[in-house]
C-alpha cells in the first residue's frame, strides 16, 4: 500500500496538516480504510498543501470524507 508518510509526524496548528506528509489527522487515521482511488486523490493534493503558504490553506478541506463506515 502506497503512503506519503516520511516519518516526520507533526501537525501544523495553523493548517491542520502534517508537516511531513501534508495529510490531515483524519486522513492519517483513516488511511488504511480508504480505497486505492481515495488514497490517490489525497496524494494528488499533498504537494500543493506542502508548498502553499499557510494563509492560503485556511479554508481548505480534506480531499475525501474524514470518516468511512
Amino acid at each position: 500500500m502506497q503512503t506519503p508518510c516520511i516519518h516526520v509526524c507533526s501537525l501544523d496548528p495553523a493548517t491542520g496538516f502534517c508537516i511531513g506528509c501534508g495529510r490531515t489527522l483524519g486522513e492519517i487515521g483513516n488511511w488504511m480504510s480508504y480505497s486505492d482511488s481515495e488514497r490517490q486523490q489525497i496524494m494528488a493534493v499533498l504537494p500543493a498543501r506542502l508548498s502553499a503558504q499557510p494563509a492560503i490553506l485556511v479554508g481548505e478541506t480534506s480531499a475525501v470524507p474524514e470518516h468511512r463506515s
